[in-house]
């Protein structure tokens, strides 16, 4: 069994390829669009003070924020798992450059959260109907994270459908981003289903969120080879693709969340 038989989206993944209507907004680091397994993929960069293409390959930001792009808009057929290839992609850099080490597996690029809500409101204007977040909060302040919540209840307002990587600091708790009522928060967990340690829990993951495996996860590397990584990153774009799927499939009406399916619900 592969990670995406765990969420149960082969099946999903035959029926369709995503729409290009269909707006996916990938709020993380920059994606190097010239890699040749996204160069026919539809991807946008929402503008912003920062550009959402990569200026230098071998950065760790770069690296992340293909990786994931991969996972959700590579060509199928490619080392990644491609999830919605047919879809289109809108790109918004969070942070030029976050954790320059040798090592990304599970760093996820940093934000403050006025930066963070800056970005959820530019995708949604931009167009989105998801929001694929992998950003880690920094400098949080109670200002900062006002502003974030009225973002997140723009998209809510809005019907864009959020879906956030719980992080992988192995804590207990939450963040206003996973306590938010409208975000579906991922945790990570292995092949069996079972969570892993370096995954973020709390209350409200455990009783709206997702879980998809964290470990080990192929998709394309920004230097165009292969790679793996895992980490709550790699987990939320297959989970969420199993709430958001209606929205491919009837792109006409509202997004309607029906969290119900045990199969997605592992970390519960």
């Amino acid at each position: 069994m592969g990670p995406l038989d765990v969420v149960k989206l082969p099946a999903l993944m035959r029926r369709t390829h995503g729409r290009r209507e269909i707006s996916v907004a990938l709020i993380d680091g920059p994606v190097n669009t010239s890699h040749p397994d996204l160069t026919d993929s539809s991807i946008q960069e929402i503008p912003g003070k920062l550009r959402g293409t990569c200026a230098r390959a071998s950065s760790t930001a770069c690296t992340h924020g293909t990786f994931v792009a991969g996972i959700l808009a590579a060509r199928r057929g490619s080392h990644a798992p491609a999830i919605c290839p047919g879809c289109t992609l809108l790109v918004r850099l969070v942070r030029p450059i976050f954790a320059e080490r040798g090592n990304s597996n599970g760093d996820m690029p940093s934000a403050t959260p006025e930066e963070l809500a800056a970005a959820i409101v530019e995708t949604v204007t931009g167009g989105a109907r998801v929001i694929n977040l992998s950003a880690a909060l920094r400098q949080p302040s109670s200002k900062g994270e006002r502003e974030l919540g009225l973002a997140l209840d723009f998209a809510a307002a809005r019907g864009v459908i959020t879906v956030a990587a719980a992080g992988n600091q192995g804590t207990i708790g939450g963040s206003v981003i996973t306590r938010h009522p409208w975000v579906i928060p991922v945790a990570g967990c292995d092949l069996s289903g079972q969570p892993i340690g370096e995954s973020n829990f709390g209350g409200s993951i455990g009783r709206r969120g997702l879980s998809a495996p964290a470990q080990g996860i192929a998709s394309l590397g920004a230097n165009g080879e292969p790679r793996s990584f895992g980490g709550t990153s790699a987990a939320a774009p297959p989970a969420g693709r199993r709430c958001w799927h209606c929205s491919l499939e009837e792109p006409s009406r509202p997004a309607v969340l029906r969290v119900t399916d045990p199969a997605v619900r592992q970390a519960s």
